[in-house]
């Protein structure tokens, strides 16, 4: 699960970590209000305002700018909250935006990157850091691996204060700067651990130019990433109560209410499958024969015909398919069951023109318990539904969706 910025910011602070006061604005016309809370507040006459989507890429889409008055914060907060914003990572059809963050904008001496994740290599949680932040981390692990730190942490201990001394040394810090990172960098560890993240991100963490109040500077987060274990949210009802499902695709959060997995791709064959790892091969065979998945969908071991029948609605929301694969391994399930599901799913489709049946080509193939069975309910079915076709194998049945559409 992945939160705001906004929500992520208070997070932190809740830790002990040091943020830029802010505020949360939903309305366009309460921007000059609150950008004079937060000068008032802050002491200063610079404020950033950003989007608050779930999606890189807002400072050039746009969507991340510097004000200096009250009227450039209205100004900057209609733009965004009447315009949809495209990045490299939403597609052209962009997102939608309904809040925004403002924030108290700060001098920056220097820029760094923070971050706790757990390296799948060595099943280990690592702290990564890097005295190059405030740009994707990506790219600065292609052209310059040698500055990303990395910092095992033990599986009971979690980070040690002379790791994080040691880091804070190895970005660049110094004097009391250290104590302000290792006092960062620990409060983000806890924080990793004890809500069950995925990733915890802070880029860019800077250091503020000395001041009369800060002969230091200042280490303050000015932008944060969470993601959480979705296996783990049932023991964090105060995350749960952070979701936004506004920022998810409708037709996964409809199939994970019916108890399927389903993620949409960008392809134009559909599919059904009973496993995961199934149906990553599923999606794997298509593209060997020239086709382009749509969908992941994992209807699960013992799925129900009605679940099947669900599933089938999901797909065929998207305007997109033109074709659907049904592969089904009958291990717990009953392939006679699931066939008989298909069936009457192919047969009672509504579609938007009001006719009912499917009307684009549907090939099946199943294999397991009861196979033989369920094999006989398709061959019979199959004089009634012009669309259908049985497979043999999985590449039989990827080649004819693939040539039928």
């Amino acid at each position: 699960m992945k939160i705001h910025e906004h929500q992520a910011r208070d997070l932190l602070a809740s830790f002990g970590v040091p943020v830029p006061p802010a505020h949360l604005c939903t309305n366009a016309q309460d921007a000059a209000r609150l950008y004079k809370e937060i000068t008032d507040q802050a002491g200063t006459d610079l404020v950033v305002v950003k989007a608050q989507v779930h999606a890189g890429g807002r400072g050039k889409a746009g969507f991340v700018k510097l004000v200096r008055s009250a009227d450039e914060a209205t100004e900057a907060a209609t733009f965004m909250l009447t315009n949809r914003m495209v990045s490299n990572q939403t597609g052209p059809e962009g997102l939608p935006v309904s809040k925004l963050l403002m924030a108290a904008g700060v001098d920056i001496a220097h820029e760094y990157y923070l971050a706790i994740t757990t390296d799948r290599a060595t099943r280990q949680n690592v702290l990564i850091a890097s005295a190059e932040g405030g740009v994707d981390i990506e790219e600065v692990a292609e052209h310059n691996p040698k500055a990303i730190l990395k910092t095992p942490l033990h599986p009971l201990l979690g980070l040690q204060p002379h790791q994080a001394r040691e880091t804070a040394f190895r970005l660049g810090l110094k004097g009391k700067q250290v104590n302000q990172a290792v006092k960062t960098m620990t409060a983000l560890a806890k924080c990793f651990l004890a809500k069950d993240c995925s990733i915890a991100e802070i880029n860019p963490l800077v250091l503020t130019p000395p001041t009369d109040a800060h002969p230091d500077g200042q280490i303050l987060a000015i932008d944060a990433k969470f993601n959480f274990d979705d296996n783990a949210l049932f023991r964090h009802p105060d995350l749960q109560a952070l979701f936004d499902p506004a920022e998810e695709n409708p037709a996964e959060l409809r199939a994970a209410s019916h108890g399927l997995t389903y993620i949409a791709l960008d392809g134009n064959i559909g599919c059904l499958v009973n496993g995961a790892g199934l149906a990553m091969a599923t999606m794997d065979t298509i593209k060997h024969h020239g086709g382009e998945p749509a969908n992941f969908l994992d209807v699960g071991g013992s799925a129900s015909e009605q679940a099947v029948t669900e599933a089938f609605n999901i797909i065929l929301s998207d305007e997109r398919v033109q074709g659907i694969l049904v592969n089904i391994f009958g291990g717990i399930m009953d392939c006679a069951v699931i066939a008989q599901g298909i069936v009457n799913a192919a047969k009672t489709y509504k579609n938007n023109d009001g006719s009912t049946g499917f009307q684009v080509p549907l090939v099946v193939r199943l294999e397991g318990t009861n196979v033989e069975a369920g094999r006989e309910i398709l061959k019979q079915a199959s004089a009634s539904l012009p669309t259908l076709q049985a497979a043999t194998d999985l590449s039989d049945g990827a080649r004819k969706v693939t040539v039928a559409i």
